[in-house]
């Protein structure tokens, strides 16, 4: 099992969070690539003279909890896998070394832009308070009965590139569970440029291309689902589960 640690990290120049609130893409195009996390070593020798790394109190690699919301049928994991263009997500995040935590609904709308609203809340709840069903309720245009799903943690590396504004998180070490079942995919990294606008002019698109690792969109909300149910539709993600089981069983 492969796992993630500073060193590889450790030769980035820092960045902190203060210096990258100017580099806040809440409305903006996504670019994710799914790859081996045997590749990380090289890749990061790579990127070093691009991007800066983010540091909070000494660390660079940061922890994170997710727990997400679902309709009892799977509305959102269906929506995603019928290519419906205008799409949601609703999760409730914990950025562990900060404390912390956020009510966050994401919205994919027909132009292929990603919006990202949050509210900032106390704990991750089991169950919504009006408050917070209310707010949903306002993003989304309308009212929809919601139940906690599965729990997704990962570890994050976030860049920032030097000139271009422009975002990169590279997530590893990822885990997942519902209720007694649980699932590991350690094995796989899933590296996810931001940018104002998608441009292909992005040193690691171009680096990425170079060690062909290719953009693959790969929610981890989606991929986890199928994990968890097997009985769930996913002929349209079958591909991706293919590549997936391949990194995981080499």
């Amino acid at each position: 099992m492969t796992k993630f640690n500073l060193e590889n990290t450790s030769n980035f120049s820092p960045i902190s969070l203060n210096q990258m609130d100017g580099v806040k893409l809440m409305n903006r195009s996504d670019t994710k690539f799914t790859f081996s996390s045997e590749k990380l070593p090289a890749l990061f020798e790579n990127l070093i003279p691009f991007y800066n790394v983010l540091e909070i109190d000494g660390k660079r690699i940061h922890s994170y909890r997710s727990l997400y919301f679902d309709t009892e049928d799977r509305k959102f994991y269906n929506d995603h896998h019928n290519r419906r263009v205008n799409r949601h997500k609703i999760r409730f995040r914990e950025y562990e070394d900060s404390g912390l935590v956020f009510l966050e609904v994401k919205c994919k709308n027909n132009k292929g832009k990603t919006i990202k609203k949050r509210l900032k809340v106390d704990r991750i709840p089991t169950k919504l308070s009006n408050d917070q069903k209310s707010y949903i309720e306002k993003i989304m245009g309308y009212s929809l009965s919601v139940l906690p799903k599965q729990w997704i943690n990962f570890r994050r590396i976030t860049l920032v590139h030097k000139i271009l504004k422009e975002r990169l998180t590279i997530d590893v070490n990822l885990n997942f569970s519902e209720n007694e079942a649980n699932g590991d995919l350690s094995k796989i990294a899933i590296a996810e440029v931001k940018q104002e606008r998608m441009s292909r002019t992005s040193d690691f698109i171009r680096i990425a291309k170079e060690m062909k690792i290719y953009p693959m969109r790969l929610s981890k909300y989606c991929f986890t689902t199928m994990q968890l149910e097997s009985s769930i539709k996913k002929n349209r993600f079958k591909e991706k589960q293919i590549f997936i089981n391949k990194i995981i069983n080499e």
